[in-house]
């Protein structure tokens, strides 16, 4: 009896401790879970700008290239890269013994020429006195006619030879001044102020100028730069002259060299990559050519280059600035819903923990950050995302029940 009376109030622990966990583990399984969590964002003021990017290069405001106008050895290069100098300043000279060698012979053709006329007009003197002799002569009955008319023909011939002589002795004159200006011509002197940025011919080499003129060198005007940006063609209709620009170098992203857009060139610079490929069997052949163009347009500015810093060839990294705002109210451009009819666009705002929606209308928008003109206030929290995660698929818990819920 003793051991039974004991036995009992143990198995009602047991029976009310299975009861009570039993509740704990209902209550787990089905009861109300956490509430959902938001991702939310303050307006904030700050400077917002639109712009259009564009990969541009830097070159002189003006460049050209200084070449040899007569054949010959390079016999002296008087300057080195990066050098500065002045127009007229003498930048080369060109073996000048062949140009010495043609005046020479252009001016002694000349003076043979001379020469001649010289005689042809002693010549016309006397067959113009023997002209007259024989006027008088046959006024006085003296003479023949014929001897008259003979004359007078080795009068007026010596008149057009006198004259072709003439002719002859400007084209003579017209031969030494070429001559005189191609030995200038060995004399290679500056065109303008600049540096040179490139020599292409070394001093001994030879140039020959029959068919082209071969560059020596090229200066550049440095102390301001021109910016070729390339904006393509989905672009080019929101930019026009005199909006602001700025530029960034490869090797210094952090300063900015400001401008304004000068131009747009009216012609396209075009890339054109083309590939064939050609299959052919025994009773027919194909081809085919697949040809990939963009078309990009240039933009220009210039910049003042004090010291030189900047150099040729640079690559820039262009913004060209359509819209721009300061101190503007501005939220994340992911928190935007669909725009609607009246260009106003949805957003969500919590209120008292629920969100709620809201019209707003905005203003510049990069993308990144969008200006709200009317709408929002600088103390509203704005959804910019759910933070709430989908719960994993879990294998189902002991005795075969539901897997447990994650709070």
């Amino acid at each position: 009896m003793m051991r039974s009376a004991c036995g009992r109030p143990l198995r009602v622990s047991l029976l009310a401790a299975t009861l009570l966990g039993a509740g704990l583990l209902a209550r787990h399984l089905f009861g109300p879970g956490a509430p959902p969590s938001f991702i939310t964002a303050r307006p904030e003021r700050m400077d917002l700008e639109q712009t259009v990017l564009a990969s541009g290069t830097l070159s002189g405001s003006k460049t050209v290239d200084v070449g040899a106008q007569v054949s010959g050895q390079l016999k002296l290069l008087r300057v080195g890269l990066g050098d500065q100098v002045r127009k007229g300043q003498l930048l080369a000279e060109i073996d000048p013994v062949l140009q010495q060698y043609a005046l020479s012979t252009a001016e002694a053709g000349v003076q043979s020429l001379q020469a001649q006329r010289d005689a042809q007009q002693a010549l016309l003197r006397q067959y113009d006195l023997a002209f007259r002799r024989q006027q008088r002569m046959l006024a006085q009955e003296a003479g023949a006619s014929a001897d008259l008319e003979s004359a007078q023909g080795a009068l007026e011939n010596t008149r057009a030879t006198i004259a072709s002589l003439d002719a002859q002795i400007v084209s003579g004159r017209i031969a030494v001044a070429t001559a005189r200006a191609n030995l200038d011509y060995t004399r290679i002197v500056a065109p303008m102020d600049g540096a040179v940025i490139a020599i292409t011919t070394q001093q001994g080499q030879t140039v020959v100028s029959n068919q082209s003129a071969p560059t020596i060198l090229t200066l550049a005007n440095l102390d301001t730069l021109t910016v070729k940006a390339q904006i393509s063609e989905a672009d080019v209709d929101k930019v026009h002259p005199g909006q602001l620009v700025y530029f960034t170098t490869l090797g210094d992203a952090q300063t900015r060299h400001y401008s304004r857009l000068r131009a747009i060139e009216p012609a396209p610079t075009s890339y054109t990559t083309a590939s064939s490929s050609t299959s052919s069997s025994s009773s027919s052949s194909s081809s085919s050519t697949t040809t990939s163009t963009a078309i990009y347009y240039n933009g220009l500015f210039e910049l003042p280059n004090p010291g030189h810093r900047l150099r040729t060839a640079m690559t820039a990294q262009v913004s060209i600035v359509l819209q721009s705002a300061r101190r503007a109210l501005c939220i994340p451009a992911s928190a935007l819903g669909d725009p609607e009819p009246d260009g106003s666009c949805l957003v969500r705002v919590l209120v008292g923990g629920q969100p709620q929606p809201r019209r707003v209308r905005i203003g510049i928008n990069n993308h990144i950050q969008a200006q709200v003109l009317d709408g929002l206030g600088d103390g509203d929290l704005v959804l910019v995302g759910d933070g709430s995660v989908p719960a994993p698929v879990q294998h189902p818990g002991p005795m075969g029940g539901p897997p447990p819920r994650r709070g």
